[in-house]
């Protein structure tokens, strides 16, 4: 009779030790492959952001999109450009319904102090209304598709009066103020008497600005401006009728008119500039920003609800 051994193979010590050499190699050449892979991505994130980078004279292209709001970072940039002497121009590309009033009023300010030192075109994509279109009017020339949206000159505050629902659900709001307009108006009472009137005058005052500067900016007298500031909007045809932008066309029209009547090269590099190029890793941030947004009950997607005084096309009106 033949003698075995009473350790089978699948618990003799030195399988299970090779077995866990095994998996522990395994697991750092999984490791190291994850990291290559995360190298080369960067890697080639990195050769397309500095592919995008001028080197020599160039044309610097500001993406305007979304919601305007105050920005120092943006405000930075534009003081650079306007000492940047390898930047020979600027287009300034708008796809946006508006935005803050004291938004649009520093990227107007920026823009109108960039276009004193470079020329400066404004390209209007699918839209450019309230403070977008203030936007557009610092530059030198306002180009736009026929079926571009642009206007909507005026300022909009709105005010949401919750009375009925808070007396439904037996919520009495009160307060103590230092004065009667201190914190008004109130989101259970209607906006009426004294508090309206001092919002109209705030309102009016803002929307008297935005007029001036258009009818300054766009050769006209302030009358037809008026005419045109009840914050209606139209097409890009119309508004070159209306003499609110100049002509039809893109980025391409856009380069051309350069070449006319400024004497920059129609071939010189487009390169743009903002958002700035670190942004180029911008998946990963809008990754952690949705769920940072839905972590905080706000849309995944699409701009955060105004408050205060502003100037934008189709304010959502949902409570």
């Amino acid at each position: 009779m033949t003698e075995t051994s009473g350790d089978s193979p699948s618990t003799s010590p030195h399988v299970l030790i090779a077995g866990e050499t095994f998996r522990r190699s395994r697991g750092r050449w999984r490791l190291v492959a994850l990291l290559l892979a995360a190298i080369a991505i960067l890697a080639l994130v990195g050769r397309f952001a500095l592919a995008d980078r001028a080197v020599g004279p160039h044309v610097a292209r500001i993406t305007i999109d979304g919601t305007i709001s105050t920005d120092a970072q943006r405000n930075a940039l534009i003081e650079r450009l306007i000492d940047d002497e390898s930047v020979q121009a600027v287009i300034v590309a708008i796809n946006s319904p508006g935005g803050t009033t004291a938004g649009g009023e520093e990227l107007y300010e920026g823009l109108r102090r960039l276009a004193q030192k470079k020329p400066t075109i404004s390209v209007i994509r699918e839209l450019g209304a309230s403070a977008a279109y203030m936007t557009a009017i610092a530059t030198d020339r306002i180009f736009a598709r026929r079926l571009s949206i642009i206007g909507s000159i005026g300022v909009l505050y709105q005010h949401l009066n919750a009375r009925k629902l808070l007396d439904t659900i037996g919520i009495d709001l009160d307060k103590v103020a230092s004065g009667p307009l201190k914190a008004e108006p109130d989101y259970d009472e209607p906006l009426d008497g004294e508090v309206r009137q001092s919002i109209s005058s705030l309102v009016e005052n803002s929307f008297g600005w935005f007029v001036d500067i258009v009818a300054e900016r766009r050769g006209l007298q302030r009358p037809a401006v008026l005419a045109l500031a009840d914050g209606r909007i139209m097409t890009g045809r119309q508004g070159v009728e209306a003499r609110l932008i100049d002509d039809i066309g893109g980025e391409f029209e856009a380069m051309a008119w350069l070449a006319a009547e400024k004497g920059i090269e129609e071939d010189t590099p487009v390169v743009s500039v903002w958002p700035e190029p670190e942004s180029q890793l911008g998946w990963l941030g809008q990754l952690i920003g949705g769920s940072a947004r839905s972590a905080l009950g706000l849309p995944a997607e699409g701009p955060v609800l105004l408050d205060g005084l502003v100037s934008l096309w189709q304010v959502d009106r949902t409570p």
